[in-house]
């Protein structure tokens, strides 16, 4: 399995990312490289294989979730670099 420059080039549009044709030709050369080690990977026989086995017994380890003091308005927005009232003002993202 391989990828397309055009194919490439779309993913790098999604991700708002701007290549120059040297780096489309680099990324999709590796990209097509790492889908091929993947179909490589599916050959594998993987038969009795659980799907989340380790090594070594896993557990998480979590703490209680309580509730603790907040910080003041003020102090939480006395490094912001813009603010508005009580709010963080930042650029808008969306167009």
């Amino acid at each position: 399995m391989s990828i397309s420059r055009d194919e490439l080039k779309h993913i790098a549009l999604l991700s708002r990312l701007e290549l120059s044709d040297d780096e489309a030709e680099l990324y999709t050369r590796h990209i097509g490289e790492i889908l091929e080690y993947v179909e490589k990977l599916k050959e594998l026989d993987i038969e009795g294989v659980e799907p989340t086995s380790h090594a070594v017994p896993m557990e998480n380890v979590m703490r209680d979730d309580v509730v603790g003091p907040g910080l003041e308005i003020d102090e939480a927005l006395k490094n912001a670099p813009d603010r508005e009232d009580r709010f963080f003002r930042v650029p808008r993202v969306t167009e």
